[in-house]
This record gives C-alpha cells, structure tokens and sequence, in this order.
C-alpha cells in the first residue's frame, strides 16, 4: 500500500465508527501486548473488530485482540484499540499511523498509550510498570517516520516539534496515582526498534550507553503522529523480561504475554486513576 494516506481514507473510517456508536470519546488508549483485557471494564460498549475497517492495521500477533471498544471507563468515554499493528508485520509507517488520525478527526485529545518492553536498565524488574518521559525514534531517525510524505495540514506542521512528546501535566497526574494506591512506577527513556528479532546483547549495550531504559517495537510511531495531530500523550510501558545484555538468557514472546498478566492489575489502577483525574 502507498505511504500516502488521505484524508478521504480517514474520513470514511470516521463516519464507520460514527455510526457504529454514540459515545463522543476525548481519550483514546491503546493497549499492547498481553494487555488487552483493561478493555473489558469498558461499560455501556460498541465493539467494531478491525477486520470492519476499510484500510485499518490488523494485528496478526497473538496477545492483540484486533478490535475498537468504545464506551465508558470512570464515567469518561473512552477509545479502545484492543491491540495493534506493527512495522514488522509489513505494515508501512502511515498504516501504523492512520488510527491516530482517525482518532483526532473524532475529536480525542488525550492518547493513553501502553506497551510491553524489555528492561535495560538493570534497576527494574519484570512485572513493573515504568512512565515514559522521553523516547529514541530509532526507526525514524534511519527513515521509517510516519509522517513522511505529504503532509497533511489539516492535522498539523511539516515539522512538528517533539521536545515534549510526552505531556507533562499527564505524567504529573500518573505520578500521584501510583504514589496514592503504593504502585511501583519507574520512569524511564522507551526506545522503538524495528523488530521481530529480538536484541543482541551487543544491541542492548549500545542502547543502554545511549540512554534507553526500555526496548520495544511499538509506540513511538503513535506519538510521533499523535504530537503531529496536537493530541497530548501519557506513555505506560508494561516491563515484561530483563533484557538479556549478557547473552546468558533466552526472550519469549511467550514470557512476554505471561507477564502481562501480573502487570494488568497495576495498569488497571494507573489508568481508572488518572481518567478519574481528567
């Protein structure tokens, strides 16, 4: 599929979703491997299974259950995406992109975003959640940016400025969650890679000299378009294995999805928290 998506693409997507329900969410979540089940709390829903979306990312990895959940969480109306897609799977970055632009077109200004990541920084541990401040864009940086190609005015400049990619006000309000309900919450720098291979210790070495707490495949292709678009962003990465800088262990997507169930408890609480906040 071309790198170029337009604006007639994401508006017949907007008025799918439109007429699937009539929840007027402001806060979109997306949520990562193994996480998928803080969606079934959402009440008074509308699901529409990605399949039903017309040029929509379809996940085909296990733990992203593929579908849109839209309707209410601590009274707020809320935007699901039950899972994602990713660059490894084929998908171009604009592909990747195009839900957050759908979102912003339906009028959501918040993005609650999450992912599972492995751990560089020897300090945190599988089971954890850690903030993300900052991030290392370096899919982007070697030329997959999501906002390559024409750009779409109507979302935002040609050169949008990403010193604050994560919002402060936001990760201010996640802070006081975790500190009122005794949630161990690291803070820390997410790096995005390509994938599906899994780091080499040497890899993980050099991402930790340049200042990565956490590694993933996901994430930041999102915010970078979300900061396009003018939509502020909380970033939650679900720490799922030790990074393996020594060479002496094994990764798993397996062990990946196992940890997710330890940590969608504690996410539960931090996000229920801070929409109570909003």
């Amino acid at each position: 599929m071309s790198e170029t998506i337009t604006l007639e693409v994401i508006d017949r997507l907007v008025d799918i979703i439109r007429s699937h329900t009539s929840h007027q969410p402001k806060i979109g979540i997306i949520l990562g491997s193994g996480l998928g089940s803080l969606a079934d709390l959402v009440e008074n829903s509308n699901i529409i299974p990605y399949q039903e979306l017309p040029s929509w990312p379809v996940s085909t990895i296990e733990g992203h259950q593929g579908r849109l959940i839209i309707g209410l969480l601590e009274d707020k109306p809320v935007f699901f995406m039950q899972g994602r897609a990713h660059f490894y799977e084929g998908y171009n970055m604009a592909i990747i992109g195009l839900p957050i632009r759908v979102m912003k077109r339906l009028g959501i200004d918040t993005l609650i975003i999450t992912n599972a990541a492995g751990a560089i920084n020897p300090i945190f541990e599988p089971g954890e959640l850690m903030l993300i401040i900052d991030h290392l864009n370096l899919v982007g940086m070697a030329g997959s940016n999501p906002l390559r190609g024409p750009n779409l005015d109507e979302f935002g400049p040609r050169f949008p400025d990403m010193s604050r990619a994560y919002d402060r006000q936001l990760i201010k309000l996640a802070r006081q969650v975790a500190l009122d309900n005794q949630i161990k919450l690291q803070e820390g720098v997410y790096v995005c890679l390509a994938g599906p291979s899994f780091e080499t210790p040497a890899d993980l070495r050099f991402l930790r000299n340049a200042g990565a707490d956490a590694v993933g495949m996901s994430t930041v292709p999102e915010v970078t378009v979300a900061r396009h678009s003018g939509i502020r962003v909380l970033g939650i990465s679900g720490i799922s294995n030790k990074a393996n800088l020594d060479g002496n262990t094994t990764t798993t997507h397996e062990e990946v999805l196992s940890a997710g169930k330890e940590i969608v408890p504690q996410l539960t609480t931090l996000i229920k928290g801070v929409l109570r906040l909003l």
